[in-house]
């Protein structure tokens, strides 16, 4: 098949198109450091090609995205943090791989919005408790990076479950940042034999629509690394809270 036929044979409408390039462009800022609409990705990219199918479809961009913010927010990485979490959520993505390759799509839909309602009530409830200690528990730490793990492989859905972990540990905006690029970055590359050879969602067919929605991605992540530096600790936590909150209750209703 030629380039070109490779793309029409997704069948995509005008509508999929906008909306899909809408959705990689929102993944760009998200990967630059807008946290929390991560979510509405994952429910546009759903929408178009349905759950499981679109799990690969977004893992390369991903991983592009990742190599900018690794290289951009590198000084700001929290490397302790990021060797506490990476073997749990390696266990949790393994875990997610065995779920995932056997589950329906509509079992798989339900799980996506489960997770993504259970992670903002937490993230809320730590937002607002009275105490402001940060959690030393290694109960919190390793749950945490297990369900991070799981639920990046089940729907790159971590966003909710990472960002309840940094809220809590009362990172600055940067630290934020700097720590989940390199921690997505590893655990994403981690992911990608698993979705070629397992579930195979990510194939030659998705790789050529990936190589025209890439220039998309790297237009929003720069874009956003401006809109980032004008934007306050504090208001950076509420809009994570907020986006967040209005994605997850939009893949429960949709």
């Amino acid at each position: 098949m030629t380039y070109l036929e490779v793309l029409q044979s997704y069948h995509l409408t005008t509508l999929q198109w906008i909306s899909i390039g809408i959705a990689v462009f929102l993944l760009g800022l998200s990967k630059s450091g807008i946290k929390g609409i991560g979510i509405i990705i994952v429910v546009i990219m759903a929408f178009v090609f349905g759950e499981k199918a679109s799990t690969g479809i977004l893992l390369p961009q991903l991983i592009c995205a990742d190599v900018f913010a690794v290289i951009y927010y590198n000084r700001h990485a929290q490397w302790a943090y990021i060797k506490k979490l990476i073997p749990w959520m390696i266990i949790g993505v393994l875990v997610g791989v065995w779920v995932g390759n056997d589950i329906s799509e509509l079992l798989f839909k339900r799980l996506m919005a489960v997770i993504i309602i259970v992670s903002v009530s937490i993230m809320f409830f730590i937002e607002n408790r009275k105490s402001k200690s940060i959690p030393t528990n290694k109960l919190f730490s390793s749950g945490t990076g297990f369900l991070t793990g799981f639920t990046t492989m089940i729907g790159n859905l971590a966003g909710p479950i990472s960002n309840i972990y940094f809220l809590a540990m009362r990172f600055p905006k940067n630290q934020f940042i700097g720590t989940a690029a390199w921690l997505f970055f590893i655990i994403n590359v981690f992911k990608l034999p698993f979705h070629i050879f397992v579930w195979k969602t990510v194939t030659k067919e998705s790789l050529v629509l990936n190589s025209v929605l890439i220039p998309i991605v790297i237009v929003g992540f720069f874009l956003g690394v401006y809109i980032v530096r004008f934007i306050s600790n504090i208001n950076y936590r509420r809009f994570i809270l907020l986006v967040t909150a209005l994605g997850g209750i939009i893949m429960l209703f949709r």
